[in-house]
């Protein structure tokens, strides 16, 4: 069964995405720890992610740099954190997290609540700061 990342990818199910080219996709997580939470994700489906060969292991993390700098650039924030935990999904992905503290990398927080306008004009803020 496809992971809930391919049906994104593959544009079965919806995402607010912030950047996509042909080998990786940014786009807001919907549970979010703080505005501007963003996912990044390779569009090949492996669970691991140091199970990514290394060209393309390295591209991730520029691409997820590039969507850093567009979170910082929309999102008040002292630094964009990155995390990997990998055990949610079944699909390597990236959370970056805009940060004040580091208590705000808490995934047993209360998630926020944004409405499908926020989300979106986030999205589309972020997407208009990051340059490829």
């Amino acid at each position: 069964m496809a992971s809930i990342f391919l049906k994104i990818i593959n544009g079965e199910i919806p995402a607010y995405k912030v950047a996509e080219n042909e080998n990786f996709l940014a786009f807001l997580d919907i549970n979010p720890l703080a505005e501007g939470h963003t996912l990044v994700i390779p569009k090949k489906e492996v669970d691991y992610i140091f199970d990514i060969e290394d060209p393309l292991y390295t591209e991730l993390f520029v691409f997820a740099k590039k969507v850093a700098k567009g979170i910082k650039a929309v999102v008040p924030c002292k630094k964009v954190g990155v995390t990997v935990i990998g055990l949610e999904v079944a699909h390597a992905h990236i959370h970056l997290i805009p940060i004040n503290t580091i208590y705000d990398i808490d995934f047993s927080k209360t998630k926020l609540k944004f409405s499908p306008e926020e989300f979106k004009a986030t999205a589309q803020a972020i997407a208009g700061h990051i340059k490829f």
